[in-house]
């Protein structure tokens, strides 16, 4: 049987409890400092965004050929999945960090080996050196992201936390957009500074963020988890009640995390505890689909090939090229950030499952659209390949994009969330080099009908969905672990019964 379907399941108190805050939180002095800290945690996935599109640009650029003019087509694709190789190593240590030294430590360290990463790209002279430097840079990305999504969950006022979360991978688009425009004010210069200019200023979110870090509180969750409770009081009466630490929501929430996590604490949890429960092999499950979703939806192929499909049908001058990525990363942007909104209103499950389904439909129109057109040579159906890029990633932004982070955030306990997304983001990794190393010589030898390998997974995706993925809408961090822990939901409810007689 599928998991409910109702977005309005039980509304967490945390919600209606009265609390020290006004509604709009631009008129509320805590709110606004909060907020301002977590908008810096974005800059994680912003980062993400330029570092992951970098190499797009840089192949553009003529003086990047004294790094790799005349490389195999091997090598060059080992230059670009580098990112995620150094990523894929990351996340686990990145994870001990996170749960041992704090997220803003984790944060932190990942942030300042990004920063050494883009200066030293600005002095390689081969491209092994420059090998080194993507992963370096690959290294820091992950570490930083298996922390920063964490911390802005977890600190987030009770009433923004959804939206809040969900907008962090939305954030990606920016710094996309950023690396265009970058490599695309570059062209011009006649130096290699053209390509190491672009390098350099990769160190630019990771600067924000450690400047955010001066400002944004530890994890509450965290700090409690390590027996510092007064700490996390204080953080939790500052941000969520301007400074009331008698206020009912904050002492509602500062109770519920302290129950939780002493809970928790009687079961001590390792990489081991996905295996203990089918509660925990549910949420292991969700982990590695959604990562593998993140790049195996079809967009990976549309995403870091889009100027050899648009080739593919007939758009070849590189101006139309350009124009048309351009167009497709600020469509991405405004889309990412209403589907992050849209997910606190009409909840986490339906936008899954409407999101695949608009990608399932429009992937397939492509599949045919292109079909004909290399077939039949029929200029009009190449032509209706490129709205039918704009109208499937609409069901991308629309879920995928704002709930990659999110989701698995929400449905980890804490002991295993730091670990939970390092598997989530590790399998993102391993999928996303996948994508960057095999599809081009899989599209370049079987065209169109390569597509048919993502609507097969699309389908896939579908009723995974259906059947795997809850819905969390209405209810805190610790109300959303119940979902997953049925006996204990069971055995309250039968606590509740006997109360009752």
């Amino acid at each position: 049987m599928a998991p409910s379907m109702n977005p309005n399941a039980p509304v967490e108190a945390l919600k209606i409890l009265p609390n020290k805050t006004n509604q709009n939180w631009l008129k509320d002095r805590g709110l606004r400092k909060l907020n301002l800290g977590i908008a810096f945690m974005f800059a994680s996935s912003a980062g993400t965004g330029y570092n992951g599109s970098l190499m797009n640009g840089l192949l553009v650029l003529p003086e990047f050929a004294m790094i790799i003019g005349g490389l195999k087509s091997t090598i060059l694709g080992l230059l670009i999945a580098a990112t995620s190789l150094g990523a894929f190593f990351a996340f686990t240590p990145a994870s001990y960090i996170a749960d041992t030294l704090g997220r803003k430590w984790c944060v932190g360290v990942g942030c300042c080996l990004v920063i050494v990463s883009s200066v030293l790209q600005v002095f390689v002279q081969s491209h092994w050196a420059f090998f080194g430097c993507r992963v370096l840079a690959g290294a820091g990305v992950g570490t930083a992201q298996t922390a920063a999504p964490l911390l802005a969950t977890e600190i987030a006022h009770p009433r923004q936390r959804q939206t809040a979360t969900a907008l962090y991978n939305a954030c990606w688009c920016i710094g996309s957009i950023a690396s265009a425009a970058v490599c695309f004010g570059t062209l011009s210069m006649t130096t290699s500074w053209s390509w190491r200019t672009a390098c350099l200023l990769q160190a630019c979110f990771p600067i924000a963020q450690l400047v955010g870090l001066l400002i944004v509180p530890e994890s509450p969750r965290w700090l409690i988890s390590k027996g510092k409770n007064d700490e996390a009081l204080e953080i939790l009466a500052k941000y969520h009640a301007n400074g009331d630490k008698y206020d009912e929501l904050v002492q509602h929430e500062f109770h519920q995390i302290c129950n939780t996590i002493s809970i928790e604490a009687l079961e001590p949890r390792s990489w081991g505890s996905f295996f203990s429960s089918k509660g925990d092999i549910h949420r292991l499950v969700i982990c590695v689909m959604v990562g593998l979703m993140q790049e195996w939806a079809g967009n990976g192929i549309i995403s870091y090939y889009l100027a050899p499909i648009l080739a593919s049908v007939g758009v070849t001058r590189a101006a139309d090229q350009a124009a048309v990525n351009v167009g497709l990363q600020v469509w991405n942007l405004f889309l990412s950030a209403g589907g992050a909104v849209a997910s606190e209103r009409y909840g986490r499950r339906i936008l899954w499952l409407l999101g695949t389904m608009i990608m399932l439909f429009f992937l397939s129109l492509m599949t045919i659209v292109a079909g004909v057109f290399q077939e039949m040579h029929i200029a009009a159906a190449g032509l209706a390949v490129v709205p039918m890029i704009f109208l499937f990633f609409s069901g991308f932004n629309l879920a995928y994009s704002p709930l990659f982070i999110a989701y698995p955030a929400e449905i980890l306990p804490f002991p295993l969330r730091a670990k939970g997304m390092a598997i989530t983001l590790s399998t993102d990794a391993v999928a996303c080099f996948f994508n960057q190393y095999v599809n081009p010589v899989a599209f370049t030898a079987i065209q169109w009908k390569y597509y048919l390998v993502y609507v097969g997974c699309l389908t896939w995706f579908l009723v995974t969905i259906y059947f795997l993925f809850p819905e969390t809408k209405g209810r805190s961090l610790e109300e959303v672990s119940r979902i997953f822990d049925r006996k204990e939901i069971r055995s309250e409810d039968s606590s509740d019964t006997k109360v009752e007689e």
